[in-house]
């Protein structure tokens, strides 16, 4: 059911990221330009191609989802400790398949995958507003790690 993504699910990618742009721009039309994506076909393409950011989807004969990734590693820094880690850019489940636990599949398929190639943690991003997403990643286990704070000028 779940898999890396291959050329021949770009449509769809681009179906589920109108998807996740919407979802967005409702909650920040100041940031967020409706009816469009974040990824052009020629640069999902490109993005298959590499293995710092890899890309699964939910297929049980049509992709239901999707899980953008991106790997990265400090090592050997001033202040840091050596850390790699695995940040989810982004996880969509279509509209007509949420409630039917793809969502979940998918993070649990993220975070083993995540353990198998020794990340030390998972992080990601969710936007003020999008309560559903929030509580979703709560109830996967998360916690916040730091929070990012702005003013309206």
């Amino acid at each position: 059911m779940i898999r890396k993504v291959e050329k021949r699910d770009i449509q769809a990618i681009i179906e589920l990221l109108h998807q996740v742009d919407m979802v967005h721009h409702v909650i920040r039309p100041d940031l967020f330009k409706p009816n469009t994506t974040k990824y052009s076909e020629l640069e999902l393409e490109t993005l298959l191609e590499d293995e710092w950011r890899p890309v699964f989807v939910y297929d049980d004969g049509k992709v239901l989802g999707h899980a953008f990734c991106q790997i990265t590693e400090v090592r050997d820094d001033k202040l840091l400790q050596d850390i790699k880690t695995l940040y989810i850019d982004d996880i969509c489940v279509d509209e007509q398949a949420r409630g039917k636990h793809v969502g979940t599949a998918l993070y649990e398929f993220v975070r083993d995958y995540a353990k198998s190639i020794g990340c030390n943690n998972i992080t990601l991003n969710v936007w003020e507003g999008n309560d559903p997403a929030l509580s979703f990643y709560k109830n996967m286990g998360m916690k916040v790690q730091k929070t990012t704070m702005e003013i309206l000028l």
